[in-house]
C-alpha cells in the first residue's frame, strides 16, 4: 500500500458539499408578529403578590401581631401566606419589582434555614 491510501483509510470521510441542507426560510413556519411583541413585553407581577411584597415593605412600622394582621389583610391563613410569599420570593417578577425587599426577604429567609 502506498503512503497517501494509508492516510486516507486512517481520515473519516468529510461530508461532501451535495449532502448540505438546502432548506429555505420559507419550509420553517414563522411565528405572527403579534405573538412575537407579546413575547418580548415584560411581564408583571400579579396584584396578590404586590400587595405581598407592600404589606412586608411596611411591616415593621405597624403595631400588633401579624398573623392577625395578615388574616385581616388577605383573608388567608398565615401558613398559607408564607407559602404564597416563599414561592414570591423565587419569582423573578417580583425581585424586578421590588428588589430591595425580595433581597431582604430572601436573606431572612436564608439565614433561619442555616440555623435548622
Amino acid at each position: 500500500m502506498k503512503r497517501d491510501d494509508l492516510a486516507a483509510a486512517r481520515v473519516p470521510a468529510q461530508p461532501s458539499t451535495e449532502d448540505v441542507d438546502d432548506a429555505l426560510d420559507d419550509d420553517f413556519e414563522q411565528a405572527p408578529a403579534a405573538d412575537l411583541a407579546a413575547a418580548e413585553e415584560p411581564a408583571e407581577l400579579d396584584e396578590r403578590g404586590r400587595k405581598i411584597l407592600a404589606f412586608e415593605k411596611q411591616w415593621w412600622r405597624q403595631a400588633g401581631a401579624k398573623e392577625q394582621a395578615i388574616r385581616d389583610t388577605f383573608g388567608f391563613s398565615t401558613t398559607r401566606y408564607y407559602q404564597l410569599l416563599n414561592a414570591l420570593l423565587d419569582d423573578p417578577l417580583a425581585l424586578a419589582h421590588d428588589p430591595i425587599v425580595v433581597q431582604r426577604l430572601r436573606r431572612l429567609r436564608a439565614s433561619r434555614a442555616r440555623r435548622r
